[in-house]
C-alpha cells in the first residue's frame, strides 16, 4: 500500500534517493536564505523595523540548508546538482512569482510594494513548507537519523508562516489590502502548478533511482495530479487566508539552533 510514510521511508533508506532528496532541500533552503538576506539589506527606510525579522527568516533557512548538508555528510554523501525541472525556487521565479533575483542583486532600495510582494509570496510558499513538515513530523519526528532535524525545521516553518500572517495583516491595515489580496491569489495559483510539476519531476527521478515498477510510478503520478486538481478547484484558498498568529512576534527572540550530531 502506498502512503506518505512508506514512500519517505523508502527514500531515506536508499543512499542515492536520500542524496537527491537532501540536495534538493538544501539547495532550496540556501537559496531562500540568500533571498531574505538581500531583501533585509534593501528594505526601504520606512520599513526598517522589518529588517531584523527578514534577517532571522533568512538565517533560519540558511540553517536548514546546513542541516540537510549535515545529514548527507553523516552518510558520507556529497550533495548532487539539482535537476532544473526539480528546482522549485527557480521555476517560481520564471513564472514571475516573488522578487526577481536580478532586482535583488542591485543595490537599489526596494519599494513598499516590493516588500508586500515578498511577504505575500512567502505566505504561500511557507504554507507549503509548514504542511510538509507537519506530515514529516507526524511520521518521522522520532526517527533516529532525521527526527531531530525534522522537529527543528518544522518549528521554524510554523514561525515563518505565522510571521507572514502577522506582517501582512499589519500592512493590510496600512492600506495595502488590495495588493496583498491580488499577489496572494496570483502566487497561490502559480505555486500549486509549480509544486505539481516539481513533484512529478522528483518522483520521476526517485522512481529511476529506486527502480519502481511502472504501475507504482503511474499511481504516484496520478496522485500528484489528483492533489493539483483538488488544489486548483478549491484547495488553494487555504494558502491565501490571513489570520492572527497564536503567538505574536513569532520571529522575535532567539533562533532555535541546529541539532548537533546524533
Amino acid at each position: 500500500m502506498l502512503s506518505a510514510r512508506s514512500l519517505f521511508q523508502e527514500i531515506v533508506d536508499h543512499d542515492d534517493s536520500f542524496q537527491l532528496f537532501c540536495s534538493i532541500a538544501a539547495s532550496g533552503e540556501s537559496q531562500g536564505g540568500w533571498e531574505n538576506a538581500r531583501i533585509a539589506a534593501l528594505v526601504p527606510d520606512g520599513m526598517r523595523d522589518l529588517a531584523p525579522k527578514i534577517t532571522r527568516h533568512g538565517a533560519d533557512e540558511d540553517k536548514h540548508g546546513r542541516i540537510f548538508r549535515a545529514l548527507l555528510s553523516r552518510r558520507g554523501l556529497p550533495a548532487v546538482p539539482v535537476p532544473p525541472e526539480a528546482d522549485y525556487t527557480m521555476l517560481l521565479e520564471r513564472r514571475g512569482i516573488g522578487l526577481a533575483h536580478d532586482k535583488l542583486r542591485r543595490e537599489e532600495p526596494l519599494s513598499e510594494e516590493d516588500v508586500v510582494v515578498y511577504l505575500a509570496h512567502s505566505r504561500v510558499t511557507e504554507q507549503r513548507a509548514a504542511d510538509q513538515m507537519v506530515m514529516l513530523l507526524r511520521h518521522f519526528g522520532t526517527h533516529p537519523e532525521v527526527g531531530r532535524a525534522v522537529k527543528v525545521i518544522s518549528r521554524d516553518e510554523d514561525n515563518h508562516l505565522a510571521y507572514c500572517h502577522e506582517e501582512l495583516l499589519r500592512l493590510a491595515r496600512r492600506g495595502h489590502g488590495r495588493t496583498i489580496h491580488r499577489v496572494l491569489r496570483e502566487s497561490a495559483l502559480a505555486e500549486i502548478a509549480v509544486y505539481r510539476d516539481v513533484s512529478l519531476a522528483v518522483m520521476d527521478h526517485m522512481g529511476r533511482l529506486l527502480r519502481w515498477p511502472a504501475p507504482k510510478a503511474a499511481a504516484l503520478a496520478a496522485g500528484i495530479r489528483g492533489v493539483y486538481a483538488y488544489e486548483r478547484f478549491s484547495g488553494w484558498h487555504r494558502m491565501v487566508r490571513l489570520r492572527p498568529p497564536a503567538r505574536t512576534d513569532p520571529l522575535g527572540g532567539r533562533p532555535v539552533p541546529a541539532p548537533g550530531p546524533a
